[in-house]
């Protein structure tokens, strides 16, 4: 039992990183109904901001939210200058602007910092905590806390700011919202913005347990998608959720099914995208699209 409740732990905290890309792609999806296949690249470049700002002496909590800030900017920027131009065109040719997106970052990261691999700093300690034979690390207490703070953040964000109150309506109507004088447009490279801010501490969050190299955020991004399938694209909480069923479900696989092992992990995400598309497409906290005759 001890073995299991082990494994669990420990999918727990590879789920919470999982969790953490898939609420920035459904915060996107929510706002603009895209589905953005450069979420993991972004999340990417952003850690390279962060180790490009602790190379330059900055100790890792400060150079933390200097790198949120770039991200954040970085998402509006992106969207007025790359998403805006194509909005309402059809679906295809978006997620082809995406997916160009992606490779565009992924070069511009190598070209910039190179392919070579680089050491990131894990910023909780080393060490565990043994309740009951069951050891968890202070690194996977840590990324679960982060996860569940910035759950909390974006709770209040959306529950009890003005800010976050007009973000809701634009998501829900945006035709309404502009009637009601809310700035459609901006709030939407809001979105962008904050989805890249949660993507960016992804990125952080997974850099210290891989390493940091361009395309380190390619196999985190199919374990996203699962996730955020499994809960549904326009539900946050689901998300969440979906992100640690998926870590469980994967490091479970790998330890209990022999033929998968540690080599076919990946493709546990590729099953639960498969059989929830097939047994319900809108994910388990989704809410089934309804189209008036």
């Amino acid at each position: 039992m001890a073995g299991f409740l082990q494994q669990v732990v420990q999918g727990l905290g590879a789920g919470a990183i999982y969790a953490s890309l898939a609420l920035a792609l459904v915060l996107i999806y929510q706002f603009t109904g895209i589905v953005n296949f450069a979420q993991g690249e972004l999340a990417m470049f952003s850690t390279y901001v962060a180790w490009q700002c602790m190379a330059a002496g900055l100790p890792f909590w400060v150079a933390l939210p200097l790198t949120l800030v770039v991200s954040f900017a970085g998402g509006m920027l992106i969207e007025r200058v790359i998403i805006r131009p194509v909005e309402g065109a059809p679906e295809l040719t978006i997620v082809i602007v995406t997916v160009g997106l992606f490779i565009f970052v992924n070069a511009a990261a190598g070209w910039i910092w190179t392919f070579l691999i680089k050491d990131f700093p894990n910023p909780f300690p080393g060490g565990a905590l043994e309740l009951g034979g069951v050891s968890l690390s202070f690194s996977t207490l840590g990324v679960l806390g982060v996860v569940a703070l910035v759950m909390g953040l974006l709770y209040l964000l959306f529950q009890h700011t003005k800010i976050g109150l007009g973000m809701r309506a634009v998501a829900a109507n945006p035709a309404s919202a502009r009637l009601v004088g809310i700035r459609v447009g901006w709030t939407l490279a809001l979105g962008w913005g904050l989805a890249a801010t949660v993507g960016a501490v992804s990125g952080v969050l997974v850099a210290p347990l891989l390493f940091l190299e361009p395309n380190m955020m390619a196999g985190v991004l199919i374990y996203a998608f699962a996730a955020a399938t499994l809960g549904g694209f326009d539900s946050p909480l689901g998300a969440v959720v979906g992100g640690l069923v998926v870590g469980v479900a994967e490091t479970l696989a790998g330890a209990y099914v022999g033929f998968i092992g540690s080599d076919l992990k990946v493709g546990v995400p590729l099953v639960i995208i498969l059989g929830v598309l097939l047994l319900r497409p809108q994910g388990l906290f989704g809410r089934a699209a309804v189209e008036r005759a």
